[in-house]
C-alpha cells in the first residue's frame, strides 16, 4: 500500500500542476502568496524606561516610594501620606537599557547638590538599580534594616 501512494502523490502534483504555461508565478499574485507566507516581524526594541514609577511592594496604602525618570535621571521619593510628607531619596544618573535585554542594570550617580540637604535621602556615592520584568528594583537601608524596592511603571 505504502508504495502505492508515492507514485499517486507524484501523478496528482503533476496533473494539478498543468502542462503549458509558465512555470513563473503572475506578479501580482507573488507578493501576496509570500507575504501570507512570512509576516513581517519588527525588530525587539529596547523598553523605554522614562516615566512615573511607583512602589508595587509597598505594605502600606499611604507610605512607599516613587519615582520620575526623564532626561538621563532617576529621582526617588518617599511618599509618606499618613504624614502629609513627601521627601527626596536619591536623584542621581540613569543608563536607558542599550538593547533589548530581559534583565538591565546601572549604577547610578548621586547627585550631590540634590541630595545634600535632603534628610531622608541616601548618602552613598552609587546606588545599582535593576530592570526586570516590568520592575524597577533597588537596594534601601535604613538605620541597619535593609529592604528591596520595586517600582512598577505608572499610566
Amino acid at each position: 500500500m505504502k508504495k502505492l501512494i508515492a507514485p499517486l502523490v507524484l501523478v496528482a502534483a503533476l496533473a494539478l500542476t498543468g502542462c503549458g504555461g509558465t512555470d513563473t508565478v503572475p506578479a501580482s499574485t507573488a507578493p501576496a502568496a509570500s507575504a501570507a507566507a512570512k509576516p513581517v516581524e519588527e525588530a525587539p526594541k529596547a523598553p523605554d524606561l522614562t516615566g512615573d514609577w511607583k512602589q508595587s511592594n509597598s505594605l502600606s496604602e499611604t507610605d512607599f516610594m516613587t519615582a520620575t525618570i526623564a532626561d538621563g535621571i532617576i529621582s526617588v521619593d518617599w511618599e509618606l501620606g499618613s504624614e502629609d510628607i513627601t521627601a527626596v531619596y536619591w536623584v542621581g544618573t540613569f543608563e536607558a537599557p542599550p538593547a533589548t535585554t530581559e534583565t538591565h542594570t546601572w549604577s547610578s550617580q548621586r547627585d550631590v547638590a540634590a541630595t545634600d540637604a535632603a534628610l531622608l535621602a541616601s548618602t552613598d556615592a552609587t546606588k545599582d538599580f535593576t530592570y526586570k520584568d516590568g520592575l524597577i528594583s533597588f537596594a534601601v537601608s535604613i538605620q541597619g534594616d535593609s529592604a528591596t524596592v520595586e517600582l512598577k511603571n505608572q499610566p
